[in-house]
Order: C-alpha cells, then structure tokens, then sequence
C-alpha cells in the first residue's frame, strides 16, 4: 500500500506540473515583435478609414449647405410673393461707399430675414473657414444679374465697374426670368467643398461650389462648366443678358 501511495502522489504531482506548463503557456504575453505588428495594424487601418470618415463629414457639411441655399431660396419666393413678384433691389443700408451692392452679402439678408426660419443660420455654410471672419459671417452672395436690368448688366465688363460706375437698382421680376433652371440667384462665394489654395470664389476658373438656381433646384457645379460672364470669368454678377442669360445649362 505505501508504494502504491508513492506511485499516486508522483503521478499526481506529474499531472499537476504539466497542468501548470500548460497554464503558464496559455497565459503567456505578446511579445514585442507581436505588439508592433498590431500597432502597425491599427495604423495602416486608421489611414484607411481617416479619409473615409472626412469625406462623410464633408458630405454631411456640404448637405447642410444645400439645404441652407434651399431655405434661401424659398425665403427669395416668399419675397417676391410679397413684392408683386420682383427679387430684391434697393440700396445697401450699413455701406458707407457706393450703394447697390446687395451681391456683397450684406444688404440683400435684410429683405429675406423675416422669411428665413432660424433666422440667419442658413446664411453660413459649416464649411466655409473664411465667413466667420468677413462678410459678416455669410457664405453666399446674391447675384447683381437680379436686380440691374439686362441692358446695365451688358454694359459692366469686369467687377470693378460696379465700384467706379454704381448704378441704380432695377428690380427683376421673377417669374421674367427666361431660364429659371440655368440662371443663379445665389451661390457660394467660395469652393468650401473643394478647398483651393488661393481662392478667386467667382472670378477664377477653379473649384465647383454650391448653386441655388431661380427654379428653386440647388446644383454643385465646378467653374469649368459655368458659361462665361461678361467680364470673362464664371461670374453670376456679370451673366451675359442679365436675367435674360443663363449660367449654366
């Protein structure tokens, strides 16, 4: 009996050794060599899914945007549903220098206001860096081809008339227009969904931006397929013939 109490508590020493090997094997650590490996993993996943993840939240950004030109866009409808169906022209009342600049993106926001929900919210896009800081936090400019004649349009060849040569508003009526879907009664001054390095906003022929039409539909258009204005650039201030012309097809 004593040998056989030997032989037992030896094998059952021997299987509890082997039972702790095994536990000491399967609880051992990664090594060095195997966290690297995964941190490189991780890396090469994160540099995958970053631009994923900012193109969504540009999507997202550029999304509201266009939802904001649609807001604006009823707001100018229920404007002209008030002004026996003329777009907005008078003079810009905060400008010490020459008047008729409503396209600036100040004077134009004071007709469309009481018509905006949220007020001005709609009038910054989320992606535009440049706004906070200058004309007065808004992204989109209202175009001067609304509230000149076409015959004043023609007779501007570059920006810079409207500064040395001002002219008196002549309110356009809405429903004139003769191409509601092509012309552009408001835009993005600048590309905020395809950042340029040094951004012309409508005087270069760079960029794609956000478009609100007169027929109320919000287009995303690159400058390269803007019909050109009268002073050469995709400009929808200087649209050759005025409300009578067209910006895009």
């Amino acid at each position: 009996m004593q040998h056989g109490g030997k032989r037992r508590d030896r094998a059952g020493r021997s299987v509890r050794r082997r039972a702790d090997r095994s536990r000491r094997k399967t609880h051992r650590g990664f090594t060095l060599i195997e966290l690297l490996v995964v941190i490189a993993v991780i890396v090469v996943l994160v540099a995958f899914l970053l631009p994923a993840l900012e193109g969504a939240r540009e999507a997202a950004r550029r999304t509201t945007c266009t939802a904001n030109l649609k807001s604006l866009g009823l707001s100018f409808t229920f404007y002209a549903d008030q002004a026996d169906g003329f777009y907005p022209a008078a003079q810009d009342p905060v400008s010490t220098a020459p008047p008729y600049w409503l396209w600036m993106g100040r004077g134009f926001r004071q007709f469309l206001v009481p018509h905006l929900s949220g007020a001005l919210r709609c009038l910054y896009c989320p992606s535009d860096e440049t706004a906070p800081e200058t004309w007065e936090s808004t992204s989109y400019g209202y175009t001067m081809a609304l509230y000149h004649s076409p015959a004043q349009i023609n007779a501007l060849s570059q920006a810079a008339d409207t500064y040395s040569n001002p002219q008196p508003p002549v309110a356009q009526r809405a429903a004139a227009v003769r191409h509601p879907s092509g012309k552009v009664l408001a835009a993005e001054w600048l590309s905020n969904h395809e950042v340029l390095p040094n951004d012309g906003g409508w005087w270069c022929w760079e960029g794609t931006r956000n478009l609100l039409l007169c027929g109320g539909h919000v287009s995303y258009v690159p400058a390269g397929d803007v019909r050109p204005a009268n002073d050469g650039f995709p400009d929808f201030n200087l649209t050759a013939d005025g409300s009578q012309g067209r910006d895009v097809e």
